[in-house]
């Protein structure tokens, strides 16, 4: 056991860790398997230590009561864009998680402004005939691989809610923006942080230029149009004291919303359609449900009531927690369940790994919605025992939305198909970055 290089002063204890493999460190086992790396670091370490990626030491904050430390962050002692920025910085900079303190209070609240609940009931409406057209264009198959599938789904969704479509873009454009989203996503777990041709640093730094000059294009016309698209509202709403949005914090909170938008959504989305497809119980239960409501395009409200959907949704978000880790850097000295953190410190809140913690999901990788059912509610154990969207000041502005589009599309989808995967299957996730299955998320996939 190491101790991190900075003494700690009387009363606190040092973050015990190691360093891993030179200059790689822990990253390459994070990478094959977080949970099993992580749940060594705990036994080993505990809830705080630290260990290598890419050259730097970072603290990694296990177990709810870390994550609650750092997502409650009672001194404001760690800040976000310093954080994250480390990790996408050149790729998501000025995105609303990349800031801090009362520029980011000023900057939520504006934005605020595009989530009220009688726009997202707008939002929900306008959802229905772009998910039609794009499963109109599915072709059942006993080998349908839906990840990518979804992700084509939802990069449409994005583009027609946030921006009121892309006039005068082919599929061909929209495919190179989707492969420029990706670059910059992947880019965050890059070992190779420097430009070199061929690697996924450059990828995203090229990724990020045609992401720019995407929204760029159609700024003006959002500027001088009316339109109630998230593009537009950004573009003319303001603040109480008369403060609007200049065309580079425009396009910054764009780029960052639609690659959130359509990328975590396309995570859940994927795997619940797995554990629907292996438990076909839990598909028809939720299909009935569907069913009951009499419509294929239901409204905002009428989506409360397909409660199923929200257990499955919940645990499919524990079992597959769309962003695994959140990100800090240590503004000033500070201290995490007695542990001295030094000023610059780097940290990784592991949400994911607390959602797989025995101690509090009894039998934690077996597929499970009723753990949030009321009779039982595990996800109340612990205030931070389940935070698949962070917590504090900084809890995602976009939840109810990403609730509704996910709710709405997996009704499409029980009101179309019916599918079915093996009970064996085990998804091969790549954390590089956001996970998502390697092999595409084979199913079944048959009209009903």
């Amino acid at each position: 056991m190491t101790k991190m290089l900075a003494p700690p002063p009387p009363g606190l204890a040092p973050v015990p860790g190691d360093s891993g493999l030179p200059y790689v460190g822990y990253a390459l086992k994070y990478m094959r398997d977080p949970v099993a790396a992580y749940t060594h670091r705990y036994q080993e370490h505990g809830p705080v230590s630290w260990f290598r990626f890419a050259g730097r030491p970072w603290v990694v904050l296990l177990g709810p009561d870390a994550v609650g430390a750092a997502l409650q962050n009672r001194d404001r002692a760690l800040l976000n864009g310093p954080g994250w920025r480390a990790l996408i910085g050149p790729f998501f900079d000025r995105g609303l998680m990349l800031l801090d303190g009362d520029e980011h209070t000023a900057h939520r609240r504006i934005m605020s402004q595009a989530f009220t609940r009688d726009r997202l009931a707008l939002y929900t409406d306008r959802m229905h005939p772009s998910i039609e057209r794009t499963l109109d264009d599915w072709v059942p198959r006993g080998d349908f691989r839906v990840y990518p599938a979804l992700k084509e789904l939802t990069l449409g969704l994005a583009t027609e809610i946030f921006m009121g479509g892309a006039e005068g873009s082919s599929a061909r454009e929209m495919a190179d923006v989707n492969r420029a989203f990706i670059g910059c996503v992947q880019a965050a777990t890059a070992i190779v942080r420097y430009p070199l041709p061929g690697t996924r640093w450059r990828r995203g730094i090229t990724g990020r230029a045609r992401l720019e000059k995407f929204f760029r294009h159609y700024l003006p016309a959002r500027r001088a149009g009316d339109g109630d698209d998230i593009f537009s509202v950004f573009c003319r709403v303001e603040s109480e004291e008369g403060e609007r949005f200049s065309d580079d914090d425009v396009v910054n909170h764009m780029i960052f919303l639609m690659m959130a938008a359509h990328d975590t959504s396309t995570i859940t989305l994927s795997t619940a359609m797995q554990y629907l497809g292996q438990f076909p119980e839990w598909q028809q239960r939720c299909r009935d449900e569907s069913d009951a409501l009499g419509t294929t395009t239901p409204n905002f409200e009428q989506l409360d009531l397909l409660t199923s959907l929200d257990l499955v949704i919940k645990e499919c978000q524990r079992l597959v927690t769309p962003v695994p880790g959140i990100v800090r850097r240590a503004a000033a000295d500070t201290e995490i369940l007695g542990h001295f953190v030094p000023k610059g410190t780097l940290l990784n809140v592991g949400v994911h790994f607390t959602h797989h913690m025995p101690e509090l999901w009894p039998d934690p990788e077996r597929f499970d919605p009723e753990r949030f059912a009321p009779e039982r509610r595990e996800d109340r154990v612990h205030k931070y025992a389940w935070t698949p969207f962070g917590g504090g000041a900084h809890r995602c502005l976009g939840m109810h939305f990403s609730g509704a589009e996910i709710k709405t599309v997996l009704h499409h989808l029980l009101l179309r198909y019916r599918w079915q995967v093996p009970a064996e299957y085990v998804a091969p996730m790549n954390f590089t970055s956001l996970p998502f299955p390697n092999d595409g998320g084979p199913i079944d996939l048959r009209a009903r």
